[in-house]
């Protein structure tokens, strides 16, 4: 759980209005730029190139990096393998007073940011002058980076003029031409002054002993040719195979990054080169290549992290995150911001350090599907927060919670027990608008749906099935929504089953797929409802197991599985529930659609993309296909249909200043459509934007594909007028 501190850090971004402005329009051009800059490119052969490359170099890292080492040398580098940080630094200041340096510049190195490098160096009385103009911004500024490619994207013009003035003592102007002028000026003395100078690298090639750098100001190249002493500090996850190897991260950072077809410079560093001296003289530049581990090898041969090294810090994956764009780099506290960020936090810092970012991620997944190196950042998070979970256990109230929700029957009459205590709060509506006291922010920005008078399992043995030239049997999977709050997306699915000629029965004994467990952290209970949802599917004695709830669906085809992998038994009977899951739409789909026929009144809907349906099953065309060939309503597609909702599970309890926010830009493109009604394929997303549109529209309908297919196929058509 988010401590205090943590949550205030997040209320003062969020009441940064000039933050959320600069960060909202940028996520929003980047969108546009990046799409821009893949047309005519294949983004899944150069994603599986560097996957390629990368997972290679990773597997083979000494090898690598013996080569790397033996080859720079060969070309007159010195090469130093620095364990730690605290080895690297160590290096550095060593180098700096032997070669009696008062003077660096740097050109941009998150590696060097990582180890707090200025802070050694500027201790020891050196002057340290970054010369990247965000870093130089930030540096100026008493901060530090809030994002990996772009450091001071937090700013305005007009703060970065303030710095400038406060620094400079002369008044500068907001215009970013101007401003671009003075630092090129102010900079360019320090490079000629420079006795050292410090880089970072994207790529370190093994073959050749090349160091590649991609940046847009120059800055690099000045750094790398002007002082007579030059050090690259490399993360030894930069390195590549062969040269060639290289051509995959270039074609895929600068557009993954910032949106751009190629980086104004590509610097390629191979061996020493001449220094020149104010007095005329020339000798070979002092010339120091670092390959920093600092927890990196514990990362790689950790087999749930190992991915990480195909990361090729483009940074996409925060330019991408709901949570990133309101909130900003300095809420995850380190280095390392974001996503990917709060993974290396984790072993290149500290788990500590980690334990507070890594509960921003919503598991949305959309950072996974922009990923050039095709990490899975949402799986890694969630291993970080249930290890987290297993070693220092979960607050009472949340242990408590899961506690029951594990324990089918006491949750079942619990739940039973809130249809009747709910009423009071209700006043006999479907809907809860209004909550006392300390309750009372759960329903400031949406209404909460009601518990069920009647929970669907007991909705479906009143149910008469009619089935036509039977083909089979279909388990039903209700999960606890539908299980209990919105039984008619059930009715809806067991007609539509019945129409394709399968007859639905439903377990008695299923309960929660224990992903609130899962994604709070409490792998013990995720594994208990596990176990208890395989023995009441019985997978073995149907053709599918069907449900309309896509979280549900992942638990089913993927995590019970996970959960489960100590117990031969139990994982076979997981391998073969997996099987035969399907998500509702997916699986009517599937089966050939239904035939033609709705009520035959027209209907404009919009159709909302739920992350789980759309990013882990890969479900996007086929409730689209349902709901415009077979009820033939008029489908208008909203803009970002498949940006988070913001309810992610318990997100919306734990941070509903962050879940309120998304789910409003999420309502604002709902209400563009113009449509009479939403339609979703998730119950958790149905709760989320029917909650919100209460508040702000209730004139637009929000129901779930299934039940909009039993409303209008229900309903006898209206005949025509004569």
């Amino acid at each position: 759980m988010a401590d205090k501190q943590f949550k205030k850090k997040i209320g003062d971004a969020l009441g940064n209005n000039v933050l959320r402005g600069a960060l909202g329009r940028f996520g929003d051009a980047y969108t546009t730029a990046r799409e821009k800059a893949y047309e005519g490119y294949d983004f899944k052969a150069i994603s599986e190139n560097i996957e390629r490359v990368k997972s290679y170099a990773a597997s083979h890292l000494d090898e690598m990096l013996d080569q790397f080492e033996r080859e720079a040398t060969t070309r007159g580098a010195k090469v130093y393998r620095a364990t730690t940080g605290e080895d690297a630094k160590q290096y550095i200041l060593e180098l700096a007073k032997s070669q009696s340096v008062k003077r660096v510049v740097k050109s941009k190195s998150m590696a060097s940011e990582e180890i707090l490098l200025n802070k050694t160096l500027l201790a020891e009385g050196m002057d340290v002058q970054e010369t990247d103009l965000g870093e130089w911004i930030v540096q100026l500024a008493g901060q530090h980076p809030s994002h990996m490619v772009l450091p001071a994207i937090h700013m305005t013009k007009e703060e970065v003029a303030d710095t400038f003035t406060n620094h400079l003592n002369r008044l500068n102007e907001p215009e970013i031409s101007e401003l671009v002028k003075t630092a090129r000026v102010e900079l360019r003395k320090k490079f000629l002054e420079a006795d050292m100078g410090i880089s970072g690298a994207n790529i370190a090639v093994a073959e050749t002993g090349t160091l590649i750098m991609m940046t847009n100001e120059g800055n690099a190249r000045l750094t790398a040719t002007l002082p007579p002493v030059h050090v690259y500090l490399v993360g030894i996850e930069k390195i590549v195979p062969k040269f060639e190897d290289a051509g995959h991260i270039i074609q895929a950072l600068p557009k993954s990054a910032t949106g751009q077809k190629i980086t104004s410079y590509v610097s390629m560093v191979t061996g020493q080169t001449p220094a020149y001296y104010p007095d005329g003289t020339v000798k070979d530049k002092e010339f120091h290549i670092i390959l920093m581990d600092n927890g990196r090898r514990k990362m790689y041969e950790d087999e749930k992290f190992k991915k990480t090294f195909q990361c090729i810090r483009c940074a996409s994956c925060l330019n991408v995150c709901p949570a990133f764009q309101l909130v900003g780099g300095h809420v995850y506290g380190h280095i390392y911001t974001g996503g990917i960020g709060t993974i290396l936090t984790n072993f290149l810092n500290s788990e500590k350090d980690a334990q507070n970012p890594q509960n921003l991620c919503l598991q949305c997944g959309k950072c996974s599907e922009v990923c050039p190196g095709k990490l899975d950042i949402p799986e890694m998070i969630l291993e970080i927060r249930n290890r987290m979970g297993e070693k220092q256990g979960l607050p009472f109230t949340q242990k408590f919670a899961l506690d029951v929700v594990s324990n089918r029957r006491l949750f079942h009459s619990l739940l039973r027990t809130a249809s009747i205590a709910q009423k009071p709060f209700s006043k006999g509506q479907p809907v809860i608008r209004h909550l006392p006291m300390f309750l009372s922010g759960l329903t400031e920005k949406k209404s909460l749906p009601t518990v069920a008078k009647v929970p669907f399992r007991d909705v479906f043995k009143t149910i008469k099935q009619d089935v036509k030239k039977r083909k089979g049997t279909i388990a039903l999977y209700a999960g606890c929504l539908i299980d209990f709050v919105y039984p008619k997306i059930g009715e809806g699915m067991i007609v539509a089953l019945n129409e394709k000629g399968y007859e639905v029965v439903f377990p008695d004994g299923q309960s929660c797929c224990g992903a609130p467990a899962t994604y709070m952290g409490d792998r013990k209970n995720a594994r208990k409802c596990a176990i208890m949802n395989i023995e009441a599917l019985e997978a073995e004695k149907v053709d599918y197991v069907v449900t309309a709830c896509p979280t549900c669906t992942h638990a089913l085809i993927d995590s019970f599985q996970e959960l489960l992998q100590d117990d031969p038994a139990l994982v076979a009977r997981a391998e073969e529930l997996s099987r035969k899951s399907r998500d509702f739409s997916k699986l009517l789909f599937d089966l050939g659609g239904l035939k033609i026929g709705g009520d035959g009144e027209p209907l404009k809907v919009t159709y909302h993309d739920s992350c789980h349906l759309k990013r882990k099953r890969g479900v996007s065309a086929e409730p689209r296909k349902l709901l415009s060939d077979t009820l033939g309503v008029q489908l208008i597609e909203m803009n970002e249909s498949d940006r988070c909702c913001g309810f992610a599970g318990s997100y919306s309890i734990k941070f509903p200043e962050l879940s309120g926010p998304i789910m409003e830009r999420k309502l604002g493109n709902i209400e563009a459509t113009g449509a009479d009604a939403v339609v979703v394929d998730c119950p958790g997303c149905l709760m989320q934007i029917s909650g919100g549109l209460d508040k702000r529209n209730p004139g637009i309908k929000v129901i779930h594909t299934a039940e909009l297919l039993l409303e209008k196929r229900k309903k006898a058509p209206k005949k025509n007028k004569k």
